[in-house]
């Protein structure tokens, strides 16, 4: 309780940790990513038992972006068209190859407000559900 108060940061750092650890074991993290684009479509394929995502299409690219994700983390597609489903037990896992995804897919040298296509996160959840 009396403590300076970094160490009190590290100490609710740590605390938070443990608890998304324990979270992860019981109920799993569940990232859903989809698809936005103005023109093109967006061609999205899983493979390599659900840990490889090629991207095709984007704005028009030949050019395929292929995203492998973390160890843990499987992609699944949902049952919508354009959206698919990051599934894994450690969140910093599941968190950072969503944004891997998202990074595949940014826009350059033209105006982001204008050019809103890419792959974004459109839920965060758990895989298995509280019943409330």
């Amino acid at each position: 309780w009396f403590g300076i108060h970094k160490e009190l940061a590290a100490v609710r750092t740590v605390c938070s940790h443990i608890e998304n650890l324990v979270k992860g074991v019981t109920k799993g993290y569940k990232y859903k990513m989809r698809s936005v684009y103005a023109h093109f479509p967006i061609n999205i394929a899983i493979s390599e038992n659900d840990t490889l995502v090629d991207i095709r299409n984007f704005l028009g690219e030949k050019f395929n972006r292929r995203v492998r994700m973390l160890s843990g983390v499987t992609c699944k597609p949902s049952g919508n068209k354009d959206e698919f489903v990051l599934e894994g037990n450690d969140i910093e896992l599941v968190s950072r190859s969503a944004a891997l995804i998202q990074q595949s897919t940014t826009v350059k040298r033209k105006d982001i407000r204008k050019f809103l296509d890419g792959i974004y996160v459109s839920e965060k959840g758990h895989i298995v559900e509280d019943e409330a």
